[in-house]
């Protein structure tokens, strides 16, 4: 029994042994470094390549998860009623993909912009969001890495036909778009109330000087303030404008451009014109919005007023949903800004493919619906905005709309400063601070060289 016992142990200590040279080893083996995600790279600086080019490869994003992440500000009014447009033609085209509406509200978009900077730094992109389109995207996250050019999109669905070619150029780098527009609104817009203007007998102006004569003869017929006027982004609104209607088309782009002279005697006759119309404004501007600056004009308690055309969608909009419900060109009336007459000045709600979406097929498609013809024309009649194409349908826009697509078509297109198209934020921001001195004591020349400055450093007049 010993000696049978004896065998059997030694069978299986033997067993034993030959189990264990056969098995894997039990450290693991030390992992591979990873990449570094690609939005978070000190950007390369290779010769800019043709327009055409295809975009670049980037880091492979993570598996699809049959969503959609959509990134904006648009929470209420218009904007969420546009957008809740957009959505259900999604749901149709796209029903296994969930459309997961990440808005942020408040602050006009401040809010969101700074969560979105959060989400950024943490790696954690959407799958698409919403900017202007211009400067405020390229500026600041096109110079960080942060986004995908778009050029092989714009090849295969036709947009550098389709959209205006003065617009391409506004919301490119190096030849390379990186947003889709959904929109186009218009900043040069000078609103007014033909009753007033009937009963003070004065007649619609025409240029520059044929404004301020209208303003005086309100004022010496008792109106206090003839021209309404908001807080301090509706205040830089009004400056670009003069300065556009001042210098002219090519001037006022070569100055955003570097190439033109900031200190030159067309910007300093543009700052005393702006001067000007600051005598003929309420006084408590700095404590009103746009929306109250706007009803100044419709209760005609002023006569005229500077804003982009967002202001007909309060003007003619439903009283239910907070607008004034007026009846257009006979409770209120809009013309070009005196001296902007055949020139768009133009800003754009866009959306844009960021690096390392996690849903980057999604994404795609997504910015493909924004800019198709059946989403711009189902977006931009409740946004109250025009679309970006050239061939949207007119009948399906209100009476300014419909005359904004007109101009649309044939005006000169440049950018605005106020809504982020020709100055990348940092140096908007300045140009703001700027202007808030210069309101304070309206010292032309300090605000000049406060200008020639702010391009030195933070514009590309330094470069």
């Amino acid at each position: 029994m010993h000696k049978r016992f004896t065998f059997v142990l030694a069978l299986v200590l033997i067993s034993s042994l030959l189990l264990a040279s056969c098995a894997q080893p039990t450290e693991a083996p030390a992992p591979a470094e990873p990449e570094a995600p690609v939005a978070t790279e000190a950007p390369a600086e290779p010769e800019a390549p043709a327009a055409t080019e295809a975009p670049a490869a980037t880091e492979a994003p993570a598996a699809e998860s049959g969503q959609l992440e959509v990134f904006s500000w648009w929470t209420g009014g218009g904007e969420a009623a546009g957008l809740d447009a957009m959505i259900a033609i999604w749901n149709e085209k796209y029903p296994d993909i969930e459309f997961v509406n990440a808005a942020v509200a408040g602050g006009a978009g401040s809010n969101a912009k700074a969560v979105l900077a959060t989400r950024l730094s943490a790696g954690d992109p959407p799958d698409s969001w919403q900017g202007h389109a211009g400067q405020e995207l390229i500026g600041a996250y096109v110079t960080a890495g942060q986004l995908e050019p778009l050029d092989e999109l714009y090849e295969a669905n036709g947009w550098y036909e389709i959209f205006p070619e003065t617009l391409i150029p506004l919301i490119s780098q190096d030849g390379h778009p990186y947003s889709v527009p959904v929109n186009i609104h218009r900043a040069n817009v000078l609103w007014y109330n033909p009753k007033v203007l009937a009963e003070y007998n004065v007649a619609v102006p025409t240029d520059f000087a044929s404004f301020v004569a209208a303003l005086e003869a309100l004022k010496a017929a008792g109106m206090e303030s003839p021209l309404s006027l908001g807080e301090a982004w509706t205040e830089v609104h009004m400056f670009e404008t003069i300065l556009l209607a001042t210098v002219g088309a090519d001037a006022y782009n070569a100055l955003w451009a570097g190439t033109g002279d900031w200190a030159a005697p067309e910007v300093t006759q543009a700052i005393e014109n702006v001067k000007t119309l600051m005598g003929y404004v309420n006084t408590d501007y700095a404590t009103l919005s746009w929306q109250d600056a706007s009803k100044l004009v419709a209760d005609g308690d002023a006569a005229f007023n500077i804003m982009g055309d967002w202001a007909d969608g309060y003007f003619y909009g439903d009283v239910a949903g907070g607008n004034l419900g007026l009846t257009p060109l006979e409770e209120y009336a809009w013309m070009p800004v005196p001296g902007t007459q055949g020139v768009y000045q133009f800003l754009s709600d866009s959306f844009v493919l960021p690096v390392g979406a996690k849903n980057r097929d999604a994404a795609i498609k997504w910015l493909e619906l924004c800019g198709s013809k059946e989403g711009q024309d189902a977006f931009n009649p409740v946004k109250g905005s025009i679309a970006a194409r050239k061939d949207s349908d007119k009948a399906l826009y209100n009476v300014y709309l419909q005359s904004a697509i007109d101009d649309w078509a044939k005006d000169v297109v440049v950018g605005s400063l106020a809504h982020g198209v020709v100055a990348n934020p940092s140096w908007a921001t300045q140009i703001t601070t700027d202007w808030g001195a210069f309101v304070i004591n309206f010292d032309v020349a300090a605000f000049q060289a406060a200008l020639v400055a702010s391009c030195d450093a933070l514009g590309p007049c330094g470069d």
